[in-house]
């Protein structure tokens, strides 16, 4: 993701997330809609619902909100900021990677461990609490339909992403 870049060198972002953004940053979020929707798409025809649920659920989420930003051209900052949790997936499907080549017991996995627990918290956890506040700080300022939208989102990928938090501290530290 490129979101750190664009609000290094688009300060004015930091201001105003909901009508101001860089050339490119609606491309970038139409493209990430794009991802999710083939992602989704994916997980529907090579896995079974029982194993890609929550994921699908994730996906519908973002692709709803990410859906309104590109359609609205609106909230592309915002947008912007979401995508800044994206960082960490790095680590995470790297994880999938190190799990499936069974490096489990490896230095390699071990730090990947390591990195991908701090940018869970930095990217993911500490992400969707600015987002959530800026969404209650600028409630007046939003409207309702796209309040609710956004409230609902963050009702939703908090708590996934508390119980991931959960799970891969239970798996990776503390088997």
């Amino acid at each position: 993701s490129l979101s750190p870049c664009r609000f290094y060198l688009h300060p004015e972002m930091s201001n105003d997330l909901v009508g101001t953004h860089p050339p490119g940053a609606h491309s970038l979020v139409a493209v990430s809609v794009g991802y999710f929707l083939e992602d989704f798409v994916d997980m529907l025809c090579n896995q079974k619902l029982h194993q890609s649920w929550e994921l699908l659920f994730h996906h519908t989420v973002v692709i709803i909100c990410f859906g309104i930003a590109v359609l609205l051209h609106q909230y592309v900052g915002f947008a912007l900021v979401a995508l800044l949790v994206e960082i960490n997936s790095i680590f995470l499907h790297l994880r999938q990677i190190l799990l499936m080549a069974n490096l489990v017991h490896t230095t390699c996995y071990r730090l990947n461990s390591l990195i991908n627990l701090g940018t869970y918290v930095v990217f993911r956890i500490a992400t969707l609490a600015w987002m959530a506040r800026w969404l209650f700080l600028n409630r007046h300022n939003v409207p309702p339909a796209t309040y609710a939208v956004g409230t609902a989102g963050m009702a939703i990928m908090t708590p996934m992403n508390i119980i991931l938090f959960y799970r891969l501290l239970r798996s990776d530290f503390f088997k």
